[in-house]
């Protein structure tokens, strides 16, 4: 087995290429990692959730990391490692413009919204939930590859 770092290069381009991160946060020294779907474009990873623990923590700590994984054959693999910052993207003026950019972005893939919206809760009576985009500003990233020797 062989492992080598990835350019910056072929970090953006794992990231444009990816769809599913695992987004790790914390609050009060409590740790919280969740997978989320994701879009990257003009360094920033885009992404959408319901209100939840993760916005709660990341609200609280917008200091965040994700990584991305491609698996390849037999035991290869790449994974980019981001470091960031959380901006959430609230449904006011002001943000119409990078709210629909996200969802613009987003909405190119099937079933964009899970698993960000779906929740283990019996869900409210009301027809109306907040619908929350949030973008991460990369702040540093940096990848590995494993190949077979």
């Amino acid at each position: 087995m062989h492992v080598r770092s990835l350019s910056n290069l072929e970090c953006t381009r794992l990231l444009s290429d990816g769809r599913l991160a695992h987004l790790a946060c914390a609050k009060d020294g409590k740790p919280y990692v969740v997978p989320i779907y994701f879009a990257y474009a003009d360094g920033h990873l885009y992404a959408f959730s319901m209100p939840g623990k993760k916005i709660e923590f990341m609200r609280a700590n917008p200091v965040v990391s994700l990584i991305v994984e491609e698996w390849g054959r037999g035991r290869e693999w790449k994974s980019v490692h981001v470091e960031g910052r959380f901006e959430e993207l609230p449904d006011r003026i002001g943000h119409k413009r990078e709210r629909d950019h996200a969802w613009s972005l987003l909405s190119t893939h099937a079933d964009w919204w899970e698993p960000g919206a779906l929740k283990p809760v019996t869900p409210p009576l009301s027809d109306h939930s907040e619908h929350i985009f949030f973008r991460v500003f990369v702040d540093q990233l940096y990848g590995r590859e494993a190949k077979e020797a």
